[in-house]
């Protein structure tokens, strides 16, 4: 289903380049509309504003290991910058080693997401910011508890006051969530080569990543990765050999929901591995291949294959150039 709402910017600046030789401009335009590129910001609640005292709180609470049991983990051990936001593990670890039923998402581009977790459990990420901590297998932390270790510290004081100056008693959970979420929101990856195509530079792309772009969508692949994050943010059944995960059912109890999942982002895939819900394929060309039966019920040649995983290639952007704060 193609995207009216794709700017035609890229189109108009697509008929410039066409105009000194490239490709025909029907050909590749029909298969830009199918796109978005990414905005440089997600949509801010109306009731979460920006602020930059508040990211700089959030980012010092995202890197935080004191609001953990152990005081040794924090939100940055399972969403490390240095791999692409994630862990690279099949299976998030957390307080005292113990490994958790589902694979670490990445938290880059998160606030373009309509819900948050594999299940979609939270819907946003004011929601998701305060379960990590909450959870046993993670932080092993009550919230009363991470309120308490934060107040010890005059600098949070400090912190919390600037990011919400009409709150009395800044330092509580609801700031602590809108703080995370805040900062979360500032992890964008716009710029990939697959925006700079979509806005006009015609180089931008190999042949080969317009050919596979061009195989996304006429396998239907694009059907549910779709819109600037590349996904519907919608639930489908995906099973995997072994697991007995039951997906979004756990959330609703509603049948149709057994062993759905929240469709994930494509934006910067490659740089986020390993694969589904319980990171049980390592490789991009294996999960690939794995959707096409499961999801199209093809199985695409190696050429195929190359040429949607160069196209994937593609998708990732700029990664944002976050200090690491001192913390107290």
């Amino acid at each position: 289903m193609k995207n009216k709402n794709v700017p035609r910017l890229c189109v108009s600046a697509l008929a410039f380049a066409l105009a000194a030789g490239a490709a025909p401009a029907d050909e590749i335009a029909e298969y830009m509309d199918f796109f978005e590129p990414l905005p440089y910001l997600p949509p801010i609640p109306a009731d979460n504003t920006m602020t930059p005292e508040k990211i700089e709180l959030g980012k010092m609470l995202f890197f935080e290991p004191r609001i953990s049991a152990s005081g040794v983990i924090s939100c940055a051990t399972c969403h490390n910058p240095a791999l692409g936001w994630a862990d690279r593990i099949p299976r998030a670890v957390g307080h005292g080693g113990q490994v958790g039923e589902r694979n670490t998402p990445t938290v880059l581009n998160s606030g373009f997401l309509e819900s948050q977790f594999w299940d979609g459990r939270e819907p946003d990420l004011e929601g998701q910011a305060l379960g990590p901590i909450q959870a046993d297998v993670e932080m092993n932390m009550t919230l009363a508890e991470a309120i308490e270790r934060l107040k010890e510290f005059d600098i949070y004081h400090e912190h919390f006051g600037a990011a919400f100056p009409d709150d009395p008693d800044p330092i509580n959970q609801d700031n602590v969530a809108h703080a995370i979420a805040t900062f979360e929101r500032t992890l964008n990856t716009p710029n990939s080569p697959l925006d700079r195509f979509l806005r006009g530079d015609m180089q931008a792309m190999s042949d080969s990543q317009v050919e596979g772009m061009k195989l996304f969508v006429d396998a239907g692949c694009v059907a549910c990765h779709n819109g600037p994050a590349l996904t519907d943010s919608n639930f489908h059944r995906f099973e995997l050999p072994g697991s007995t995960d039951e997906g979004r059912f756990v959330v609703t109890g509603d049948e149709m929901d057994m062993f759905a999942f929240r469709t994930p982002t494509l934006r910067n895939v490659a740089v986020t591995y390993p694969y589904f819900n319980n990171g049980s394929v390592a490789d991009l060309h294996d999960a690939v291949q794995l959707m096409g039966q499961q999801m199209l019920g093809q199985d695409f040649t190696d050429t195929e294959l190359d040429r949607l995983v160069d196209f994937m290639h593609a998708l990732t952007g700029e990664m944002p150039r976050v200090e690491i704060p001192a913390l107290p």
